[in-house]
């Protein structure tokens, strides 16, 4: 499973370099997963127009027109590497770990920055929640941002 989140435009070439490194040998189907708060998720969905104004729309549906996982699903589909696009909606790290658990899957990698223990304490850090939360072995993919 790649999680992508809303900061991972700028490194999602590096994630899926590795992602695609992980995967395609061993012919896995990759998950592309993002997660939204409740407020994101209700902020694009007003952005956002679907065909039937009054159905139920899923995360799923919602991930699916997420510029960054169209970008990641192209760069998959141009390497043979199949995938599946899952939403969900809850707190970052805890909803990746959950999302992960929901889908099976056999490894998570995440992408984040260099941050120092001070700022991990003051901000916290997605991607240390998902490495002591994941049902399954995670792989840190660090941007030089």
């Amino acid at each position: 499973m790649l999680a992508i989140g809303s900061s991972d435009e700028q490194r999602i070439e590096k994630l899926l370099t590795e992602t695609i490194a992980v995967a395609k040998p061993a012919g896995a189907t990759v998950v592309l997963g993002h997660v939204f708060t409740q407020s994101e998720y209700d902020e694009t969905l007003e952005k956002l127009s679907f065909d039937q104004p009054n159905a139920e729309v899923t995360p799923d549906e919602v991930a699916r027109r997420y510029s960054t996982i169209r970008e990641a699903a192209r760069t998959l589909a141009d390497e043979g590497v199949d995938y599946e696009i899952h939403g969900m909606i809850g707190e970052d790290g805890d909803a990746i770990a959950d999302l992960a658990e929901r889908v099976g899957a056999d490894r998570v990698i995440v992408g984040g920055r260099r941050r120092t223990p001070a700022g991990k304490v003051v901000f916290g850090s997605t991607a240390q929640t998902v490495m002591l939360s994941s049902p399954c072995p995670v792989t840190f993919v660090r941007s030089d941002e």
